[in-house]
């Protein structure tokens, strides 16, 4: 008795196989059940190993997810933090901003100050410095003028120190003929005593006779220095003055 039987070949046309015997059909199944669950447990295997590796990688990734989450976290902290610190650097920047700009404001103002001041002394400068060269001129002027009135003033006072000798001169002419005169008067007065003593008056007439010589040898007597003597004349206050200037 032959069978037949009909079964599906991998990747290909449908197959039939004919079976002399049962056995021989029996063998075949049993072959093809034995390479299906060869098959089968070679798939299971791959299977268990494929859920290990997935296993593994699963934990793998929840690992790196941790370590991803942690990290973020850390990173929003880190993010929140110097978000922080950058408001208040902001806030510290705006402040030493205005700051800032106030004291430059303020230094502007004084600068402006300083540099009026700067102009006002150096116009007062240029005010000393003509006022400077002014007395200057006028210094050398008076010194000038000075040295010419020390001049004058040495020549008046050489011209004074010999006016001063010629008036002590003077002097000791006039004493001198005032000394004469002293003797003159008492040679009158003791020759008149002599006459009178010699000779007593007899009368009117002799009396007015000894009168009038005795006026004569009166005038007789010089009354007045020598022709070759000569006196200098007091210099008038108007000549001094004239001598000065």
């Amino acid at each position: 008795m032959c069978l037949t039987v009909s079964c599906n070949v991998r990747h290909g046309e449908p197959k039939t196989t004919k079976f002399g015997s049962i056995e021989e059909e029996l063998s075949f199944w049993k072959d093809q059940s034995d390479k299906h669950q060869q098959r089968a447990e070679e798939a299971q295997e791959e299977l268990q190993e494929f859920q290990q590796m997935s296993r593994d990688y699963e934990a793998e990734l929840e690992t790196e997810l941790k370590q991803c989450e942690a990290r973020n976290r850390e990173l929003l902290s880190n993010n929140n933090r110097l978000r922080m610190e950058l408001e208040n650097i902001q806030e510290k920047y705006e402040a030493q901003h205005s700051e800032a700009f106030r004291q430059i404001s303020m230094l502007e103002g004084d600068l402006e100050e300083t540099t009026a001041v700067k102009d006002q002394l150096q116009k007062y400068i240029r005010e000393l410095e003509q006022s400077n060269d002014d007395l200057e001129r006028a210094k050398r002027a008076t010194i000038m003028s000075l040295e010419d009135f020390e001049q004058r003033m040495n020549h008046v006072i050489e011209r004074n120190a010999f006016l001063e000798s010629e008036l002590d001169e003077k002097e000791n002419l006039l004493e001198s003929v005032q000394r004469l005169k002293d003797e003159a008067r008492d040679l009158r007065q003791e020759l008149a005593v002599q006459q009178v003593q010699e000779r007593r008056p007899s009368s009117l007439s002799k009396e007015k006779d000894r009168t009038e010589s005795s006026s004569s040898s009166r005038s007789t007597i010089p009354t007045t220095p020598p022709n070759h003597l000569v006196y200098s004349q007091k210099p008038q206050p108007q000549a001094f003055v004239e001598g000065i200037t």
